[in-house]
């Protein structure tokens, strides 16, 4: 029962609302940055013993649904979820041309088969190819990186890690509700990236797509966290999604898509 009317909730925010395409906006709400009401939703059931939390915005509506407030609160390295930003900025910046700008491998064996090999700039947003996204960070350079993490107050946009290691364990932070503001914006490109660059990043995150979804998302997972953050495009509306826990990424996934089913944001209108 309890169910039941938590998914009602979610739900009634949407409205009747029609597929929305790849690419294309709903309609857009007003940025005023004020602090949001949070509504709090029951999912201990679902993180199995795990510490986390799971945001849920409403894009329709500019409501915010979170499961554990107070972790998502808390900042937490980026690890691979970084990738998104860093592509934005790689691409805004011209150190990558667009999403196939491809750098090859260097020959050294790395714990992932998959980034034993070649990789573009999409398909190391996909496998999280680290070593790639470490050398585009480099060609991007401090100054850069500094300026654009300021422009979309990414996190606590520090730095001093590393240029190529700041966002893995290191100095760079962001809480799980900052994550949420960060993918809304780049849902509705209105981050100070050009629209080019926000659509060829958000193409390149496309996970899924069902009869009556599109699903974008990125994994990120260090020692202590497990990353998953991204939007759904569905006929029940459209919502920034962001889970993070003291677990694997794709546990974190596991998680989202459950949530997501329960909230029917995989089903046809309702």
């Amino acid at each position: 029962m309890k169910k039941a009317i938590m998914a009602a909730s979610v739900l009634g925010l949407a409205g009747v609302v029609a597929f929305i395409g790849e690419g294309v906006p709903a309609d857009e709400p007003t940025f005023a940055k004020e602090i949001p009401k949070l509504e709090e939703i029951e999912a201990e059931e679902y993180f199995s013993g795990h510490d986390g939390t799971f945001v849920l915005h409403n894009l329709q509506q500019d409501r915010t649904f979170v499961y554990n407030h107070e972790r998502a609160e808390k900042s937490f390295p980026p690890q691979s979820t970084f990738t998104v930003a860093n592509a934005l900025i790689g691409l805004e910046t011209g150190a990558v041309e667009d999403e196939y700008d491809i750098k090859y491998w260097d020959g050294i064996e790395r714990e992932l088969d998959v980034w034993n090999k070649d990789h573009t700039l999409g398909s190391g947003l996909r496998h999280s190819v680290v070593w790639y996204y470490q050398a585009l960070a480099s060609d991007i350079g401090e100054e850069q990186m500094q300026k654009w993490l300021d422009a979309i107050s990414y996190g606590n946009r520090d730095i001093t890690g590393g240029i190529d290691q700041f966002w893995l364990s290191s100095s760079l932070e962001i809480t799980p509700l900052e994550q949420a503001d960060f993918i809304s914006d780049l849902y509705y490109e209105v981050h100070p990236f050009s629209k080019d660059a926000m659509k060829t990043v958000k193409r390149m995150m496309i996970e899924e797509e069902g009869d009556h979804f599109t699903l974008y998302g990125k994994t990120g997972q260090g020692p202590d966290v497990g990353w998953y953050v991204g939007f759904i495009e569905s006929g029940n509306g459209t919502y920034a999604f962001v889970t993070n826990l003291d677990g694997t990424s794709a546990h974190a996934k596991e998680i989202t898509l459950s949530l997501l089913e329960e909230f029917h944001l995989m089903d046809g209108p309702s």
